[in-house]
């Protein structure tokens, strides 16, 4: 039996959504620009745009002088004030939540540093749904929410927001997705994403893996996760929990991961081994504690050489594990991986040159997050903004002003 094609309401609904997505991503861009990155006539996009606007998701305007003759074309940008979602970062010392535009603008932020011990959920959901609170008392009376999510440092269930396992804030079957959404109180349900995940995602929507489809983001702070986009779509396995990266075993029988094992990257790469094997465990934390670190080697100190030099090559074997497995285009380090890439890049390059194939390596990149710490909290937005940009008019249609 022959599948019948597209209707022209699903073609309708697919294209506003494109349309929307290149602006969103893109920022203000021309009627004709628009026609030649999506293949349709004038008609068709100034159709577009105007049901767009007509929802308030876009506007239009004269572009600045362009120094050519001719009548110019209409640059058409995202309405950032009056369409957002709120953003969710659940970190090992840090909560953040954020208001966001459409077009990825900041609008709002809200953060809490806090000591590194078990979290309780009740006591993370209530802090940042009062973080949404003191967001949306500022929000002017004719804008909408079209979504909310939260990244997380542990494995997430794909479909019910459950957090299945983070042994470094003490979630295990946590309904954190469930919980968070009763408590918000905005007629939404809150989408849940590994913190890996998401930051692979906002990589490649806005940092430096823009244009990039195959790519892994590896980030660290007290452990490791990790996001792998394999030709533009992120593998996420049976159940949500792919990319869990930082519990690869590398050194069978090594040191004691937070997981319950041995030898994980994350326990061989993560924060208190380097500070562990620079003789500095207990001095400080986090990116501060790693740079110290760097910035000792740097001035010749022998121990944080010999810290970085252990640690890079680890880092640099699971790296070219994972090269071997997917072949990305680009590899990228975030948070406190950033400083330790940046302080064992010999090592790191070494042990891919030396344990994977040229034709595995030949084109890869080595880079470093565009977008800082705060690579997971913009993922988070991008997953708030899926539903909006998948069907713009039915998921406006679902919303009121806030």
């Amino acid at each position: 039996m022959m599948r019948a094609g597209p209707s022209q309401e699903e073609i309708r609904k697919h294209n506003l959504g494109t349309l929307l997505r290149h602006v969103h991503l893109a920022g203000p861009t021309s009627r004709a620009e628009l026609t030649n990155l999506m293949g349709l006539n004038r008609s068709t996009i100034m159709a577009l745009t105007a049901d767009l606007t007509a929802a308030g998701l876009v506007r239009e305007e004269l572009p600045r002088d362009t120094g050519r003759a001719g009548r110019p074309s209409l640059v058409v940008l995202p309405e950032s004030a009056r369409v957002h979602v709120l953003a969710f970062d659940v970190g090992v010392d840090r909560l953040v939540a954020a208001r966001v535009g459409l077009g990825g603008v900041i609008l709002d932020r809200r953060q809490m540093v806090r000591p590194r011990h078990g979290f309780e959920m009740e006591e993370v959901v209530a802090a940042l749904a009062g973080f949404a609170r003191q967001m949306r008392r500022r929000i002017g009376p004719d804008s909408v929410c079209v979504g909310a999510a939260a990244a997380i440092c542990g494995a997430v269930g794909r479909t019910d927001g459950v957090v299945r396992f983070a042994p470094n804030i003490g979630f295990e079957d946590a309904p954190f997705g469930e919980e968070l959404t009763k408590r918000l109180e905005i007629g939404l349900d809150v989408a849940v994403g590994n913190d890996g995940n998401l930051g692979a995602l906002a990589e490649q929507s806005r940092g430096v893996g823009v244009g990039c489809r195959d790519l892994i983001y590896l980030h660290g702070d007290v452990g490791i996760g990790g996001g792998i986009m394999a030709n533009g779509r992120l593998l996420g396995g049976l159940g949500g929990y792919g990319g869990e990266v930082g519990h690869m075993i590398i050194n069978p029988g090594g040191r004691l991961c937070a997981c319950g094992s041995r030898g994980c990257l994350e326990a061989e790469v993560g924060e208190r081994a380097l500070m562990e094997h620079a003789g500095r465990y207990g001095q400080a934390i986090g990116g501060e504690a790693v740079r110290v670190v760097v910035d000792a080697a740097d001035r010749g100190d022998v121990g944080a050489q010999d810290a970085l030099h252990r640690v890079g090559d680890w880092l640099g074997l699971g790296v070219a594990n994972l090269v071997k497995i997917f072949n990305p285009e680009m590899v990228i380090f975030g948070g406190v991986l950033r400083e330790l890439y940046l302080g064992a890049a010999a090592q790191i390059r070494t042990q891919i040159n030396t344990t994977t194939l040229t034709a595995s390596r030949e084109r890869l990149r080595l880079r470093t997050s565009a977008l800082g710490d705060d690579a997971t909290l913009v993922g988070a937005a991008e997953l708030a903004f899926a539903q909006v940009l998948a069907d713009p008019l039915e998921a406006l249609a679902r919303v009121a002003p806030a």
